[in-house]
This record gives structure tokens, C-alpha cells and sequence, in this order.
């Protein structure tokens, strides 16, 4: 009798931060980037050009279609829909999504491509703080002007542990959980100008800092 292939239990599209997230049924998960899944698009037209997909760092699915019992078509907002998707190829996709991209990248290289995955234009991002954070920080709010290196929620953390290394405890990700918009969010949330983050305390009782 033959092991039955692997099958996704969960896929889940979360559009502002452009990435499709799968839970298998052997327990394997992956998080594929929408200009992964472009660039690596099962279309035979894609398929069959020598040359590799550019342009498409911005890219997002708009929705996904479900083909039969076997497959899905994501349908990308650049107009490209005639990707079809088993789930053997979403699979292979996940396991080897490093390697694939590590190929991606020399390829671009040798065409003379440059990616631009920075942000172009200046992040302004609103933070609202809560519970004992607004003690510690004396504050409920801050406006910020995000560096580059910070995309998403998890390395907004990252700054905001190392910026002042007295309260690095008060951000661990296990005591904070955090909102974007006032939608409840991921560490893979991507971060964009004008968008609203709330850090709300997952314990009533504060970490020890030097100031306590």
C-alpha cells in the first residue's frame, strides 16, 4: 500500500503582508511569499521562457480558486492567473523554498537584475501602547520613521528592544501581542506608511527593568 502524498490542512492568504501560509497534513508548514509563488508560477508559458520573472517585488494575490480536490489558482494582480497549483508542487515549492530562491537570485544576477525589495517612499507608523507598557515608557503613543531594515512586525520588536536596552524585556515577543490596523497580526505582518500598531500585553504583570 502506498504512503498517501501530503495534502494542506490549512492555506490561509494574508494580502497585506503578500504571503500565503500552508499547514500540510504530515505537520509541515510553510510561509511562500506571493512574488515567490509568481516567479516560480506553474504556467507553462512561465514555465517554458529561459529567461526569470522580474518586476514582480511588490506582487499580491488578490484570491485563490480552488481546483477540484487536487489543486489551487491564484489569481495575482499584476493579471496573471493561469498558474496552477497542485498540492505535490505547493509541497515541493515549501521544501525547497531556499534553495529555489538562492537559484532565483543568482539567476537575476546574471541577467543584470537588481531586486528593489526596500520600501521607496518614507514609513510613518503610529504605536499605541497598553496596560504597563504606558507606565514603563511613560507614554500611550509614538510616531515613528521605520529604517529599512524594518519590514515587519517582528523586526519592529527587534528595534524596539535594542533602542533602548534598559527595556529590551518589556518586548519580548511571548509577553506582547500586537495589532496592525486593528486587526490582530503575525511577526510576518508587513508594515506599511500610515499604519496603526497597538503592543498589548499578554501577562498583567511587567518584566523587571533597571527603572522599575
Amino acid at each position: 500500500m502506498s504512503k498517501e502524498s501530503p495534502y494542506p490542512v490549512e492555506i490561509s492568504l494574508h494580502k497585506k503582508s503578500r504571503l500565503l501560509t500552508l499547514r500540510f497534513s504530515d505537520g509541515a508548514s510553510f510561509e511562500l511569499p506571493c512574488e515567490y509563488l509568481r516567479v516560480f508560477s506553474t504556467a507553462a508559458e512561465v514555465k517554458a521562457d529561459p529567461a526569470p520573472v522580474t518586476g514582480k517585488e511588490n506582487v499580491n494575490i488578490e484570491k485563490i480558486e480552488p481546483q477540484g480536490q487536487y489543486a489551487i489558482r491564484p489569481i495575482f494582480d499584476d493579471g496573471h492567473d493561469t498558474g496552477i497549483f497542485s498540492w505535490e508542487s505547493l509541497y515541493n515549492l515549501g521544501k525547497n523554498h531556499l534553495q529555489n530562491w538562492q537559484d532565483y537570485l543568482a539567476r537575476l544576477k546574471a541577467v543584470g537584475y537588481e531586486r528593489n525589495a526596500s520600501p521607496s517612499t518614507e514609513r510613518r507608523i503610529k504605536i499605541f501602547y497598553f496596560s504597563w507598557l504606558v507606565n514603563k515608557l511613560g507614554k500611550q503613543t509614538e510616531e515613528m520613521i521605520l529604517p529599512p531594515s524594518v519590514t515587519n512586525i517582528e523586526s519592529l520588536l527587534k528595534l524596539l528592544r535594542v533602542r533602548k536596552s534598559d527595556y529590551a524585556a518589556l518586548f519580548e515577543d511571548k509577553l506582547i501581542r500586537t495589532t496592525v490596523n486593528k486587526q490582530f497580526s503575525e511577526s510576518f505582518t508587513l508594515l506599511e506608511d500610515g499604519d496603526e500598531v497597538a503592543l498589548i500585553p499578554t501577562s498583567p504583570t511587567p518584566p523587571a527593568t533597571p527603572n522599575a
